[in-house]
């Protein structure tokens, strides 16, 4: 599984100096493979999404100066998939004004482009889920996750559950909640830090 981004507002404020390598080895390897990911999802062969991402990440260095860690504001994600995303909008625009060179038509469209920065901001909500879950399982007794697994993810019902696994429902009620407890706690972060 791709390391699933922890970044800091720390980290965010030290990109605008340029001087600051480590800063930018980390960010380079906390959102590449995820900006990566999103351009080869929208349809880019491997060499263009490459491009894509080399264009976001200096977009990134050009303006991150601007940013500011401030909770009324984007979060520092929604920023750079906004740049992303806008980056996509002038590689389709300037293949269909190829396209029209060459005879056809069509304009581009905006909304594929919207949905696809959703997909990758649902898929990241994914990993972050599945890297919490790596680390709660283990905090817990088989019978505690079981509880929580089934019916918060898998969807089973609370007395259905209680059932197999021989236990009350309020014991399952009690498991689920301090499961999602220690999620809320793990997540908790990543969700607070605006630099995500």
């Amino acid at each position: 599984m791709p390391r699933v981004p922890e970044t800091r507002a720390s980290l965010i404020l030290r990109l605008p100096s340029r001087a600051d390598a480590d800063a930018w080895r980390e960010f380079v390897s906390l959102y590449e493979p995820f900006v990566l990911r999103f351009a080869r999802r929208s349809g880019l062969q491997d060499a263009d999404a490459r491009e894509l991402v080399q264009d976001v990440l200096v977009s990134v260095v050009q303006a991150v100066g601007r940013w500011q860690v401030d909770p009324e504001r984007a979060r520092f994600r929604t920023w750079l998939f906004r740049i992303a995303r806008n980056r996509l909008l002038d590689v389709l625009a300037q293949r269909e004004r190829q396209k029209i060179r060459a005879g056809s038509s069509g304009l581009v469209d905006r909304s594929h482009a919207d949905r696809l920065v959703e997909q990758a901001a649902r898929a990241h909500r994914e990993e972050l889920f599945r890297w919490a879950a790596g680390r709660v399982k283990t905090q817990f007794r088989e019978e505690t996750w079981q509880a929580f697994w089934r019916t918060s993810v898998e969807g089973e019902s609370v007395a259905e559950v209680a059932r197999s696994l021989g236990l009350t429902e309020g014991a399952v009620y009690i498991a689920r909640s301090r499961v999602i407890a220690r999620f809320r706690e793990e997540l908790k972060p990543l969700e607070e830090d605006h630099a995500l």
